[in-house]
């Protein structure tokens, strides 16, 4: 039988294993929530794609000590559950913040999402974006628009949508290549390997800028 070391030790690496695994990481504290809650909130999450569980903070902070997550440890207060978000961080962010409304006991601390740490209202405006596979829509049509249409709309796209870019991107590739514009959808039907003429008497325009248990803590 494994002793508390190993058992620490194997919850460490848990630990390591989902962040590295998963595309976001949202604290909460559950205080006060009951089990069916707990368990209720379990199945929530897991319909989005995220997983939640229960961590002692000193193995979170054993585990992120010298990663980027490190940036957590300020968050690491009181009991703490974390959501392992998979893709989807909207969908995840939208569950908890309408579970809190309902349940005032559970409260969003903040999370981590990509290379840094964002604050408990941040994190929920997150609720706030698209899902996925609306991004995804919405960034395939962009691409099939004119290429001063489409320089304009991603410049209207928030920075927080440049996950979704890169889904896109990468599922393009697997399919075998990145889409282009076709020559048909350049202003005047011009090639894209060639620069648009101008005239050079006039300034060329530019665009406007289910278990009923909670998980017991390691």
């Amino acid at each position: 039988m494994a002793g508390p070391r190993a058992e620490k030790i194997a919850a460490v690496e848990a630990v390591r294993e989902h962040l590295d695994q998963s595309d976001a990481a949202i604290l909460t504290e559950y205080r006060g929530l009951k089990v069916a809650d707990l368990a209720s909130l379990r199945r929530e999450l897991r319909g989005v794609g995220a997983e939640y569980r229960i961590y002692k903070n000193t193995l979170v902070r054993r585990a992120t000590t010298g990663t980027p997550q490190a940036a957590m440890s300020e968050m690491l207060s009181g009991p703490t559950a974390i959501a392992f978000v998979d893709s989807d961080v909207a969908a995840a962010a939208k569950v908890l913040r309408e579970f809190a409304r309902s349940h005032p006991a559970l409260v969003v601390k903040g999370s981590f999402v990509g290379t840094g740490v964002l604050d408990a209202p941040t994190t929920n405006a997150l609720a706030d974006l698209p899902s996925r596979e609306a991004l995804l829509a919405q960034i395939a049509g962009a691409l099939a628009a004119p290429m001063r249409q489409f320089a304009g709309l991603l410049k209207a796209l928030p920075q927080s949508f440049a996950y979704g870019l890169s889904a896109l991107i990468d599922q393009r590739s697997a399919a075998g290549g990145v889409p282009t514009a076709d020559a048909g959808d350049m202003p005047g039907g011009a090639d894209p390997a060639q620069p648009e003429a101008t005239d050079p008497a006039q300034p060329e325009a530019t665009d406007p800028a289910d278990s009923a248990e909670p998980e017991q803590p390691a």
